[in-house]
């Protein structure tokens, strides 16, 4: 008997979510015998929701919601002996990692590709003893994503966390930074460190062009120095994905890295604040399977 788990988020795309349900759910209901609908009410529900599918064995979960009940729902899937196919509504601000796996942006249009059951195999990062998908950063930049409103995200989308950024220039104060990786170490000072898993950060699908969802690395930027005239040519090369190229930008691929700083920071997880330096990071390559649009041919 095929199970099916929706985790849904409810206040997610000005409550859009609860006006989709009825159509996921039908949609899920015409390749699997049973569809459990699963409504989150506080932090941690959509990890223990997805863990507990794991547990049932349930063949699907999926996720209804931003990148947040995506970074939970993942949290509950990683590492688990039975992992159900993973799918997502995205209804999100940004949608980062749906936007990665090229599945469409707009809801309905989500719903309709679950029936084709195309997958792809994709990577998820663990960092110490949690998981994520898409990105780690440190610096002042990466800690005014916090401030970013609601209502600025209503209003500017992923901008918004382009002008956060910005005002955070004001009071730049570089920070002493130790990566070791794959290749080596890098030791020095710093205004940002970003960290990739995919090519799409905070909405920007070219900040790492070369990350793919499935190649087992993280795509590492160090940013040393923001100067008004280096920023000025920073942020194009940012828009069309030639940041590596930036001669203030240092870029490293591996596949796990470990960060200290000698100064009190905190890494930001996929947008939210998670815990001080120093940090431990590395990829679980091709851990989860995801539902993915189909191809032209596979469509007939």
């Amino acid at each position: 008997m095929k199970k099916a788990m929706i985790i849904v988020n409810p206040s997610s795309g000005k409550e859009q979510a609860m006006e989709l349900l009825p159509e996921a759910e039908r949609v899920l209901q015409t390749f699997h015998d049973e569809v459990l609908v699963c409504e989150t009410k506080k932090e941690g529900d959509a990890a223990a929701f997805a863990k507990n599918a794991c547990e049932q064995h349930y063949d699907t979960v999926l996720s209804m919601g931003g990148d947040g009940t995506v970074n939970e729902a993942v949290n509950g899937l990683a590492e688990q002996e039975h992992r159900p196919h993973f799918g997502i509504i995205p209804l999100g601000t940004v949608n980062d990692f749906a936007r990665a796996l090229q599945i469409p942006l707009d809801s309905e249009e989500a719903i309709r590709i679950l029936p084709y059951e195309k997958f792809r195999k994709a990577d998820i990062g663990k960092i110490n003893h949690q998981y994520f998908m898409n990105v780690l950063a440190v610096g002042a930049i990466a800690e005014a994503s916090y401030n970013v409103s609601t209502d600025q995200k209503t209003k500017l989308g992923p901008l918004a966390y382009f002008v956060e950024g910005m005002k955070a220039l004001a009071n730049k104060t570089p920070f002493s930074l130790k990566i070791s990786h794959d290749e080596g170490t890098w030791e020095g000072n710093a205004y940002l460190l970003v960290a990739a898993m995919t090519n799409s950060v905070g909405g920007f699908e070219k900040l790492a062009p070369q990350a793919e969802v499935d190649d087992g690395r993280l795509h590492v930027y160090i940013i040393k120095n923001i100067s008004l005239p280096g920023t000025l040519k920073l942020f194009p090369k940012l828009f069309k994905g030639e940041l590596q190229e930036h001669s203030d930008v240092t870029y490293i691929q591996s596949s796990s890295l470990d960060v200290s700083s000698s100064e009190t920071m905190a890494v930001n997880i996929d947008g939210d604040e998670g815990e001080p330096l120093p940090f431990t990071a590395s990829v679980l390559s091709r851990h989860i399977s995801v539902f993915v649009p189909p191809n032209e041919e596979e469509k007939v």
